[in-house]
């Protein structure tokens, strides 16, 4: 009888295993769900970080990071649609998605933004920023993917090696991540380009500038291009 009952508990123990990781599986698959026949593979959303009375960064310089997000989205937008693509731009102005005297306007702003990106289903969804750091010396682009999507991974991969274009010397890894809100929620292949260091002086003044700001939306565009291509091809 003893027996019997170590061996309900074992069998009871091991379905209630069984049944945490079929429910982890789901939720972990469930963060990016849209299959490519689901997604619609020549749009592009290009997401330009902040806005409004959300300035982002502020630079060594003073320069805003929601201005140069805006205005390199912009110019990425340009370039896609000389590529061919269909883009939709989160906003195309200085503004928050959601009202700025709502409450929790950052939180309902960034609600607004996955809604968007789910709710067109592109093909890929790129957020553009700017970052910053208290030590001055470092700099250079980097991209950000949702750590359990396999496609996010390869799109940010491809994208980390485009922006070799606008930088050559950049040595920055694309990098995982599990906490981003836009990462996370977003049911496409989504990433984040961190196109400099606000905190950098000399890279402060290169995004300020529309040069710079050219070349690295040509590389981003790249990027896109090259991840959406493959995908196509099946590669």
């Amino acid at each position: 009888m003893r027996k019997k009952i170590e061996l309900l508990v074992l069998l009871l123990a091991l379905a209630g295993i069984y049944t945490v990781s079929r429910n982890l599986e789901k939720y972990v698959q469930s963060d990016q769900v849209k299959s490519e026949q689901e997604r619609k593979m020549d749009l592009v959303v290009i997401d330009s970080g902040h806005g409004g009375s959300d300035p982002g960064k502020v630079g060594i310089n003073e320069v805003l990071e929601k201005d140069i997000n805006l205005k390199i989205s912009k110019q990425v937008e340009k370039e896609l649609k000389n590529k061919g693509y269909q883009v939709v731009m989160t906003r195309e102005k200085d503004q928050m998605l959601a009202g700025e005297t709502s409450g929790n306007s950052k939180i309902q702003d960034m609600k607004a933004r996955v809604d968007l990106i789910n709710e067109k289903a592109p093909g890929l969804a790129v957020s553009i920023h700017q970052n910053s750091y208290h030590e001055e010396e470092i700099h250079g682009a980097q991209v950000f993917y949702y750590s359990h999507s396999a496609e996010g991974h390869t799109a940010a991969k491809l994208m980390q090696q485009a922006l070799l274009g606008a930088d050559s010397e950049n040595t920055r890894q694309e990098k995982a991540n599990d906490t981003y809100y836009l990462l996370r929620r977003t049911q496409v292949p989504t990433i984040i380009v961190e196109c400099g260091f606000l905190s950098n002086q000399q890279e402060a003044e290169l995004l300020a500038g529309k040069d710079y700001q050219k070349k690295i939306a040509k590389a981003i565009a790249t990027g896109i291009d090259e991840y959406l291509r493959n995908a196509a091809d099946g590669t």
